[in-house]
């Protein structure tokens, strides 16, 4: 007979949890924060009286998917913050002419979303949805696109 599944059914998969989140985590307290959510999210599937065969492999996978999305978090929070760094007078002493020639020079996948933002549409997600792509490859796009305009205009830019 199958066991219900109870809250302290989760105590004894603390430790391999706390094992694997450490692996996962940057430091000693991300891991018990990913721990953490980790249990509250089972706590909530038992709550809801969701039926789960294998605690253990579900615990893991949880822990793991969880994981996975602080990583995908922090990644667009880091394109986010690289873009903030960003002169915001920068493109105002550039010529217009020879920003859009670097643009046409890129590789097309990079230009047709650069495109894009030049026609006015600047959000990511809108140009995912826009392109049909995943948002991870526009965010990951237009941070090469951003990095090559640099570098070429930086090398355009006439020295004193």
């Amino acid at each position: 007979m199958k066991q219900p599944l109870t809250p302290r059914r989760l105590v004894p998969l603390i430790p391999s949890l706390t094992r694997r989140a450490r692996k996962l985590s940057r430091n000693r307290a991300e891991a018990e924060d990913l721990v953490q959510d980790t249990l509250l999210s089972l706590c909530q599937k038992l709550q809801d009286g969701a039926q789960i065969d294998d605690l253990q492999a579900y615990a893991m996978r949880t822990l793991s998917n969880r994981a996975r999305r602080g990583w995908r978090i922090q990644a667009t929070d880091e394109l986010e913050d690289d873009h903030a760094l960003t002169q915001p007078d920068a493109l105002l002493r550039l010529d217009c002419a020879d920003t859009l020639a670097a643009i046409a020079r890129l590789p097309k996948p990079q230009r047709q979303l650069l495109d894009l933002v030049v026609a006015g549409e600047t959000s990511p997600r809108a140009l995912a949805t826009a392109t049909g792509l995943p948002l991870g490859t526009v965010m990951s796009r237009l941070a090469r696109a951003r990095a090559r305009l640099r570098i070429t205009l930086s090398e355009d830019t006439p020295r004193n």
